[in-house]
């Protein structure tokens, strides 16, 4: 009779999940797997989306027969549609740049499928991200960055609460992606070779722009390029066809390069300026989630990444409150943007992060 714990697995049918569920499956866990069919656009021209293609669908549930587990498909997609994919439209329409990964973490895989997961008595809902957890015997939970640096997913996992990240296993977390694959081939798995998936698996061609131009047109009107003392210089072709930092395809002539400092949605204006203008000490956060569940009472010093991708810089975050914080960078970044997440870590420890609302 197995002893060990009952595990959700979420499948995609992608390397990373089906490694995770055969690490699970060889360590002796009773495990489910478990595949959400989510949201996206049809490609009307009779090729498949990048989302839960019927493809990606035959992959998991032919992993899941291999290592001998069972293995559902949840409707996910009107939940996926209406919390997700419409707050993406809607921070543009804003004038925020989103990252709708941290939406999905929060609200669909850590909330949606973990409900599910609870429901079937599973204790844990484990995934194929690259972080790892650490159970303290006071009983905390830790989110910790994965070992392999160049692909770690901490950063889209700062929005887990205690609650969540006592739930929380994430079995690729202690390997580099490279042994990963060696995994996936000693295993036996016909994913060993299979390409990474891509974000924004909601768009059928990855193209943000044309799809917010089809689903959203009230956020992509012409509008001023304005500096910061108000010369206008030109039309920018709609503020979500822009990011900070931005350079190349602004189209106006300047004696020396302009740069995208940031947009104004109540004015539908660019503001552009100068490299020296553009860098940026200070951002404040809001809707921040502190991972071990302590709201600190004192600034303090931490690394913070404002990007997926972005390198860790040393910042001191001063609390505004439980869920606002301002982050003060010991050196200018030259692209703070809003609607990105702000992430704070001490080490290999993410002790959680926030919704940049402005740069200072």
């Amino acid at each position: 009779m197995n002893s060990k714990p009952r595990v959700v697995v979420a499948m995609s049918g992608g390397v990373d999940s089906s490694v995770a569920a055969a690490l699970l499956v060889e360590q002796g866990y009773d495990v489910i797997g478990m595949m959400m069919r989510l949201w996206s656009e049809d490609c009307g021209d009779g090729g498949a989306n990048r989302c839960c293609t019927p493809g990606q669908m035959a992959d998991a549930r032919r992993i899941a027969d291999q290592l001998g587990i069972p293995f559902y498909v949840i409707d996910t997609q009107d939940v996926f549609r209406g919390s997700i994919v419409q707050f993406f439209i809607d921070r543009y329409a804003a004038g925020d740049t989103p990252n709708p990964c941290l939406e999905c973490n929060r609200h669909i895989r850590f909330e949606w499928l973990l409900n599910h997961a609870l429901a079937m008595k599973a204790d844990f809902l484990a995934t194929g991200h690259y972080a790892r957890v650490q159970r303290d015997a006071d009983g905390t939970t830790r989110l910790l960055k994965g070992l392999d640096d160049a692909k770690d997913q901490s950063y889209v996992l700062s929005v887990l609460t205690q609650d969540k990240l006592r739930h929380a296993m994430f079995p690729v977390g202690d390997y580099a992606k490279p042994v990963v694959r060696e995994m996936a081939a000693k295993f036996n798995l016909p994913v060993a070779q299979k390409h990474d998936s891509q974000d924004l698996c909601f768009l059928a061609d990855g193209d943000y722009r044309r799809f917010l131009a089809e689903h959203a047109l009230q956020a992509i009107q012409p509008g001023p390029i304005v500096t910061r003392d108000g010369r206008e210089l030109g039309q920018h072709t709609g503020l979500p066809h822009y990011t900070v930092g931005q350079r190349k395809g602004l189209a106006i002539s300047a004696p020396e390069p302009l740069y995208v400092l940031e947009a104004d949605p109540a004015r539908n204006a660019l503001i552009v300026g100068t490299l020296d203008e553009l860098g940026r000490r200070s951002l404040i956060a809001g809707r921040v989630n502190w991972t071990s569940g302590d709201v600190p009472d004192a600034p303090f010093r931490a690394e913070v990444k404002i990007r997926y991708k972005a390198r860790p810089a040393p910042a001191t975050v001063t609390p505004g409150g439980p869920d606002r914080v301002q982050v003060t960078f010991d050196a200018p970044l030259r692209d703070i943007t809003p609607g990105q997440g702000a992430v704070f870590y001490d080490g290999d420890v993410c002790l959680g992060g926030g919704i940049i609302a402005q740069a200072l």
